[in-house]
Formats: structure tokens, C-alpha cells, sequence
């Protein structure tokens, strides 16, 4: 069995080892996430459902038919059908619409900020993915360090120029090292795992990540996002919500019109051996309830939307500058450590070791410059999640930030 696997394999143009692997770009994790998440795929449903509210609300009550009996004796009973329709009043049936469109509006503007969340998601898992990737490749570099420390120590104390005390400092440094390593394979399952949750995929069916650097963007301009506000899904969605709590007042003002109820029917006498044909009209008195209750009840909830709307626009505006900020901080100190202190810090590392090897230093002048490293490394991969947790919540507010960041 083995071998008719690997012929096919061979046919195929694959190797056993390259049969699943593929890789995945941010877009295409968007993508995918659009298509299979769950939680955005039962966000879909809402639309449906309020499709069916939409529906429901139109319909007009049913008829009713009755059938009594007048003195169940045999030749002195009387037997009345009737057949009763309610007419609604008051324009109850219009509001009644109204709120159900409302409804629907909402739905789709819902389904729109879940959208954005989404891919806010998809983008803070696919880049913390990718840090871990880089953070594997960091510590796999500081192990190297700790193995080429550990080879001149020992070299040196072979050659009776340091004390053994030396070689046991440098197996400690490598020991460490290796756990960083060991943590950060762990890490990089771990955030590989939940970008596959985040798109929706049952197993992962990536080994590697497409992306030409970590770095979170351009960064777009403060005054056009805050310009565009109001068009945020989150703030039309609030201001959907008060339209529809509006029109659910005026339906519950419509309810204190009572409705009116048409009888028309046939009463036949066995005692008379006669028929005669029935007329009704009912109506209930409004004099005890005028539906006031639930008319002041639905018109502050109406001013209920209005003030949450009012505040969420001021929390947006908030998180909006906070982040714009906080992202520009995290990018000038990822440029620093590009530019600057990592390349100080790995020169520091080398220097120390070359001074070690020629006996200028002591080990523990590359044992201090070899941790400043990792150090930094560590921080420098901090700055990168903060710069990428800005964008995300910038995201998540804005949506694609693409039509911001493009020259007007």
C-alpha cells in the first residue's frame, strides 16, 4: 500500500514531504475566513430572519368562524355560525412594517460590523503568527550565539587561557537559549492553531505565511478617519437602532387605537324551523388601558438609542486618536530598532566575542551583550504587536483601511 501512495505521489509531481504543504497570505486568510467562519456565517442568518419578521409583519389576521348552540334540547335549539374578521386600525399594520424594515436595516448593518471585526481578527492572528515566526527565527540566532560562545569558552579553557568557570557560563546561556527556542516552537503552534480557528478551517492546512515584512502599514491619516466617522458601520448601525426604536414607538402609539371586529353569520331556530343571517361589530373600549405604558416605555427607548449613540461616537473618536497614536509610537520604535539598536546590539555580541577569543574580555562582557540582545529582539517584537494592535483596532472600527492610506 505504501508503495502504490509514494508512486502516485511521484506521478503527481509531489514528494511525500511537499503533499500538504502550502502557504497562506493575509488576503487569502481574509478570504477564507469570509467564506467559513462560523460566527460571521450565523451573523448571515440574521438577515435572513429579519427577512422573515419583514414578512410576518405584513400579513393581516385570520379569520375566525364560530359555532355555538342556544338550548342543546333536540327541537328547541338554536344554532348560530359566524365568521369574524378584525380589521386593524390606527395604521397598525404600516408601523408594524416599519419596524420590521428597521429591523432589517439593522441586520444588514450588524452583518457589515461583524465583518469588520472579523477582519480585524483575521489580521491581529495572521500577523501574530507571523511574529512568531520571526520570534523562532530570533531565538534560533541567539541559540547560535550561545553555541559559538560556548565553543571559544571551551577553546580557551582547553588551552588553559580561562577558567572552567567560563565553559559552565556559556553551557548555562545555551541552556537558556534553548528554552527560548522550545517556547517560542510552542508559541508559534499555538498562534498558527488560532489563525486556522479564525478562518473558519476545522484543521490547519498551512505549514508557512506569505508576507513581505511584520510591519502593521501605513498609517492612515487621523483627520480623514475622523472625518469619516459617521460612516463607520458601528455608528450607522446606532443610528439604524434609533430609527428602529422610533418606529417601534409609533407602532405602539398606533396600539391605542382599538381594532375593529366584522361579524356576519346564520342563526337557524329548530323551534321556528327558521333562519336568519347575523351581523356583528365589536370593538374594545380603550377606557382603563390606552397602551400608555408601553408607548412612554418604547419612546425612552428611543432616547435610550439616541444617548448610547451619542456615546459611542464619542468612544470611537477616543479609540481612534489613542490608536492612530499609540500605532505611530510603535512604528517610530520599530524603525529605532531597525535602524539603531539592533544592529548596535549584534555588533556589541560580536565585538564581545571577538575580545573573549583574543583574551580582552571576560566571558561575562558576551554574556552581558549576548542577553542585551535577546533582550531587545524581545522588545523589538513587542513593538511590532503593539503597532499591529493598533491597526487592529483601527480596523475593527474603520474596516479596510486601504481607501484611507491611498493619496487623494
Amino acid at each position: 500500500m505504501t508503495r502504490v501512495v509514494l508512486c502516485l505521489l511521484l506521478l503527481s509531481g509531489m514528494t511525500p514531504g511537499l503533499a500538504l504543504a502550502s502557504s497562506l497570505s493575509l488576503s487569502q486568510a481574509i478570504e477564507a475566513a469570509f467564506s467559513a467562519n462560523p460566527d460571521l456565517a450565523a451573523a448571515r442568518q440574521e438577515t435572513a430572519i429579519a427577512e422573515g419578521d419583514r414578512q410576518q409583519a405584513g400579513l393581516i389576521p385570520n379569520p375566525v368562524v364560530s359555532w355555538e348552540v342556544e338550548d342543546t334540547r333536540r327541537n328547541t335549539g338554536t344554532t348560530t355560525v359566524m365568521l369574524s374578521q378584525e380589521l386593524e386600525l390606527g395604521g397598525k399594520r404600516g408601523a408594524r412594517i416599519e419596524v420590521a424594515r428597521r429591523g432589517q436595516d439593522v441586520a444588514r448593518l450588524e452583518l457589515e460590523r461583524r465583518g469588520n471585526e472579523l477582519r480585524a481578527q483575521v489580521i491581529q492572528a495572521f500577523y501574530g503568527a507571523a511574529r512568531s515566526d520571526a520570534g523562532l527565527d530570533l531565538a534560533q540566532q541567539s541559540r547560535a550565539l550561545a553555541e559559538r560562545g560556548l565553543v571559544v569558552a571551551e577553546g580557551r579553557v582547553r588551552a588553559g587561557k580561562s577558567s572552567p568557570v567560563e565553559a559552565t557560563r556559556a553551557q548555562v546561556q545555551l541552556a537558556e537559549t534553548d528554552l527560548l527556542v522550545r517556547r517560542a516552537q510552542t508559541l508559534k503552534a499555538n498562534n498558527y492553531r488560532e489563525l486556522a480557528r479564525v478562518t473558519g478551517a476545522v484543521t490547519q492546512s498551512f505549514d508557512r505565511l506569505q508576507y513581505a515584512d511584520l510591519s502593521a502599514g501605513t498609517l492612515p491619516s487621523a483627520t480623514r478617519l475622523l472625518s469619516a466617522i459617521n460612516q463607520t458601520a458601528q455608528l450607522r448601525l446606532a443610528q439604524a437602532l434609533i430609527e428602529q426604536r422610533e418606529a417601534a414607538s409609533g407602532s405602539e402609539r398606533a396600539q391605542r387605537i382599538p381594532n375593529l371586529t366584522v361579524s356576519v353569520g346564520s342563526q337557524y331556530s329548530r323551534e321556528e324551523r327558521d333562519r336568519v343571517n347575523v351581523v356583528g361589530l365589536s370593538m374594545p373600549i380603550p377606557l382603563f388601558n390606552s397602551n400608555q405604558g408601553n408607548v412612554l416605555a418604547a419612546s425612552r427607548r428611543a432616547d435610550q438609542a439616541r444617548d448610547l449613540r451619542n456615546a459611542l461616537e464619542l468612544r470611537l473618536r477616543t479609540q481612534t486618536r489613542s490608536a492612530l497614536d499609540q500605532w505611530a509610537s510603535a512604528a517610530r520604535d520599530v524603525a529605532s530598532f531597525h535602524e539603531l539598536i539592533l544592529p548596535t546590539a549584534q555588533r556589541a555580541v560580536d565585538a564581545a566575542t571577538r575580545g573573549f577569543e583574543m583574551g580582552k574580555f571576560g566571558f561575562l562582557e558576551v554574556l552581558d551583550a549576548q542577553r542585551t540582545l535577546i533582550a531587545v529582539r524581545s522588545q523589538y517584537l513587542e513593538s511590532l504587536a503593539t503597532a499591529t494592535e493598533a491597526r487592529v483596532t483601527v480596523e475593527g472600527i474603520y474596516g479596510d483601511l486601504d481607501r484611507f492610506t491611498a493619496q487623494p
